[in-house]
């Protein structure tokens, strides 16, 4: 008896952007109640914001607007960046953008001046993968608010897969992104105010 042997493979769909934007189109997500984002071709599925992770984007959504030149940027959250680059869609939490409209498109790396995620169950990711894919991608800063630590690390100067200058900020500390050093963020009022 001669027994044959097969060898199967399991592959992870990788999707393109225009396929992600045709399902979107068709309601493949329509009544899922997932935050669904694509990273380098995968659907990946973000966990849901806990209180103090609205929280935190809610204060930082009302700086932004707040400090913000609204002559030069809009603010917006969770809405997708293209960075066809690396075959991505995220959705930071915050992120301030050249002021013109969209309709016609996403924004791209280039009319994205920072990026802002909170993470509390994420840290670990976005502080590794997806700073490297916006590095890679060449998005021009990026911040990371650190829950557990109450932290704040800020990425600039994108080079290849890695940011060149990368910086710790703690309570009692304040910080401002490079494209407006006149926005200033105290880190005491974000993270123990009432």
């Amino acid at each position: 008896m001669c027994h044959r042997r097969t060898s199967e493979m399991s592959t992870a769909l990788q999707l393109s952007l225009e396929e992600y934007d045709r399902m979107i189109a068709a309601g493949a997500f329509v009544g899922m109640d997932r935050h669904i984002e694509l990273i380098r071709g995968e659907l990946r599925q973000m966990n849901p914001a806990g209180p103090v992770h609205g929280d935190l984007i809610m204060y930082l959504l009302d700086w932004s607007h707040d400090q913000a030149d609204r002559s030069a940027f809009l603010v917006t959250g969770r809405s997708g960046v293209n960075m066809p680059e690396v075959g991505s869609r995220p959705e930071p939490d915050v992120f301030w953008i050249h002021r013109r409209r969209y309709r016609d498109r996403h924004p791209g790396v280039s009319d994205v001046v920072l990026a802002i995620e909170v993470a509390d169950s994420s840290l670990q990711y976005d502080l590794g993968e997806k700073a490297d894919l916006y590095a890679e991608a060449g998005l021009a800063e990026y911040w990371v608010f650190d829950v557990p630590h109450q932290r704040l690390h800020v990425m600039r100067e994108p080079t290849g897969k890695a940011y060149n200058h990368r910086e710790i900020f703690q309570i009692g500390d304040s910080a401002s992104p490079s494209i407006q050093p006149t926005a200033t963020l105290d880190l005491q009022d974000l993270f123990e105010g009432e």
